[in-house]
């Protein structure tokens, strides 16, 4: 409650208080009981007590009139820009995510709405579902399958190329556009894998400018980062997009300093080393500064012989970063910026794949790829090559209980992210495999199952380790948990082919370290 007292009103009870004591002791009033006036020195005496006094009444009253006067004036905080507590709150959502208002935010419901969209972008998970090899078990993966630019056309796969003779898988796309990361990511999606050479990621970074915990201003700035990479090359291109900046109300953003790095905090092996180059910002920028100049570049580059295994494997996290801190005399509350999720690049210089020998220069051989599970297309669709095959699969896929050999629980693998496929390069492996499958192949369609030009097509893949024999080799699978078909030869070839093309294509290692799936088009 605010008291408002006017200064001259205090001098005037002063002034009255003294006209009433001079009313009393006048010198010209005479004595009540001998009716003889005061003498001059007593009336001195009086006088100068009267107005001492008085000068003390005035001084008392006026101490505590004035500072309730001084609070009085003052405006209130919530109409004053220069007082109060100045504070920024801080989000991080999608980078297409779409805002409260600022005078949402001012009407009670807005700055509610914020925090619950925060917490619905799945603020733990810091990688792709897809993501497989060590970097898989390093931190939180999305619960949601990331953004994709769909599945290849039969057409792609050069169908029109004569049975077999030209089957093969589409080339995988090294290169993204700022558009195509924006429209790959939309307005929910933390990845977009367009493939295992071309994915981005981003973040919308928001700041609420609030006064005495009253939202006065708003500002946000969008990064999204593209890792691309060059056929058969150790080095990974980072593009930091900056956009969107955005300030409404009362804000200090354009003063706010933003620093950007892009961090390695783990590496497999841990000695790994990278070698770093382009123009990303060192030190820090201001809001303003990076409006103006939103794009740059970060490379990365890891030599081989630094690897495990014959395949020279090294795995890494790559975690684009943005901190900030608040311009005076505004105070940061909460994060002090945010990490945009994390990639997941891998270097080999396996034998079974392209550039194993760099060319006769060792220092480039191998390549690098992102850590990511794709997928396999085949089209079951009249006149594909590979019709019979994807057909087979399709049908494992969904009735797997009218394939054989007969298993009543049977789930084929290869059909999630979650339940992929691994390859193998071993001859013995996938010897072991083709012997299963053909065994079933005869013991349900007899020992002439071949006539009419057929072989025996079998899902999962004679390349992978969950082929047919996968029971007879892992104690822990689950026996009869494949599908073989009798198909005309020329689609199981076809089918083939294209598998084997998208082995080397995709650099998919053999192992557990790597993995893919199957989608049919039908």
């Amino acid at each position: 409650m605010l008291i408002s007292v006017e200064l001259p009103l205090v001098s005037r009870h002063v002034s009255r208080i003294a006209r009433s004591d001079d009313h009393i002791f006048s010198r010209s009033s005479p004595d009540p009981v001998s009716g003889a006036r005061p003498g001059t020195a007593c009336m001195r005496g009086f006088d100068r007590m009267n107005r001492k006094w008085a000068r003390r009444l005035t001084a008392q009253v006026v101490a505590v009139m004035v500072p309730m006067a001084v609070f009085s004036a003052a405006p209130s905080a919530a109409n004053a820009d220069d007082v109060g507590e100045l504070r920024v709150e801080t989000f991080v959502l999608p980078a297409g995510a779409e805002k409260p208002s600022l005078e949402e935010l001012q009407n009670g419901n807005g700055m509610a709405r914020l925090r619950q969209l925060a917490a619905a972008a799945e603020p733990q998970a810091q990688l792709p579902l897809e993501t497989v090899g060590p970097a898989a078990s390093y931190a939180p993966l999305s619960r949601k399958a990331s953004g994709s630019s769909g599945i290849p056309d039969a057409t792609t796969y050069g169908t029109e190329a004569g049975v077999g003779a030209r089957a093969t898988a589409p080339e995988p796309a090294r290169a993204m556009t700022f558009e195509e990361c924006k429209k790959g990511l939309g307005s929910d999606e933390k990845f977009f894998v367009k493939s295992r050479f071309a994915v981005c990621n981003g973040a919308s970074f928001l700041q609420t400018w609030l006064q005495n915990n009253r939202p006065v201003g708003e500002s946000m700035f969008n990064v999204r980062v593209v890792g691309t990479i060059p056929l058969n090359s150790r080095t990974i291109n980072f593009r930091y997009y900056f956009t969107d900046f955005v300030t409404t109300g009362r804000t200090g953003a354009a003063s706010m300093p933003i620093s950007t790095k892009g961090k390695i905090p783990q590496s497999w092996p841990s000695g790994a080393r990278y070698t770093r180059g382009g123009n990303l910002p060192g030190g820090t920028k201001t809001f303003a500064q990076l409006k103006t100049a939103g794009t740059f570049n970060e490379t990365v580059t890891s030599k081989p012989g630094q690897g495990t295994s014959s395949a020279d494997l090294i795995f890494a996290v790559y975690e684009p970063t943005v901190s900030y801190s608040a311009p005076a005399p505004w105070k940061l509350s909460g994060a002090t910026g945010g990490k945009l999720f994390m990639l997941a690049p891998r270097w080999d210089a396996a034998s079974y794949l392209a550039n194993s020998t760099g060319g006769g220069n060792p220092g480039r051989k191998g390549a690098a790829a992102f850590s990511y599970i794709t997928a396999l297309t085949l089209s079951a669709k009249q006149g594909a090559e590979e019709q019979a095959e994807a057909a087979h699969i399709r049908q494992a896929f969904l009735v797997p209980q009218d394939t054989k050999p007969y298993m009543s629980a049977k789930k084929v693998p290869g059909q999630t992210a979650k339940d992929p496929l691994h390859r193998t390069v071993t001859s013995a492996r996938i010897d072991k495999n083709r012997a299963a499958a053909v065994k079933q192949c005869k013991r349900y369609w007899g020992p002439n199952y071949t006539s009419g030009g057929k072989e025996c097509d079998e899902y999962p893949f004679a390349s992978t380790y969950e082929g047919a024999a996968q029971a007879d080799e892992d104690p822990e699978a689950i026996k009869f948990n494949f599908s073989v078909k009798p198909i005309p030869r020329d689609d199981n070839q076809a089918g083939g082919l294209i598998l084997k093309s998208y082995y080397a294509k995709n650099r998919i290692l053999d192992g557990e370290n790597d993995g893919f799936i199957v989608k049919v088009v039908s």
